[in-house]
């Protein structure tokens, strides 16, 4: 059975640290692209990040070029989201998700699978 969990989320201050994970099960991330998407209230959901092993992608929003970081555990089929210097509106919820078709887009039709998300609030 093919499944995403997403962990990690919670409350943190304006310029605080949150590491989120990824744990695939069913199926090898290193074989798919595999996307990091955030959806803030009453917005769009918005791809962030992505890696292709396969394609030899990484992808970063600008918005968070410089202050998130994308790690692939390939042998434990985990991914980590570490995210630095977070902003209020940075606050979402944040899910992975995989595409089948190895390649980073930020279209959400093209990834297969997705986690149930985890929730990511920055307030003082």
């Amino acid at each position: 059975q093919v499944q995403l969990v997403e962990s990690g989320g919670g409350l943190v201050q304006p310029g605080g640290s949150l590491r989120l994970s990824c744990t695939a099960s069913g199926f090898s991330v290193d074989n798919y692209a595999i996307g990091w998407f955030r959806q803030a209230p009453v917005k769009a959901r918005e791809a962030i990040s992505c890696i292709s092993r396969s394609e030899g992608s990484l992808y970063y929003l600008d918005s968070v070029k410089v202050r998130f970081l994308l790690s692939a555990y390939y042998a434990r089929n985990i991914l980590l989201l570490q995210m630095t210097d977070l902003k209020p509106e940075d606050t979402a919820v944040y899910y992975c998700a995989a595409a089948r078709r190895a390649t980073c887009t930020h279209h959400l039709d093209h990834y297969d699978y997705w986690g149930q998300g985890t929730q990511v609030t920055v307030s003082s």
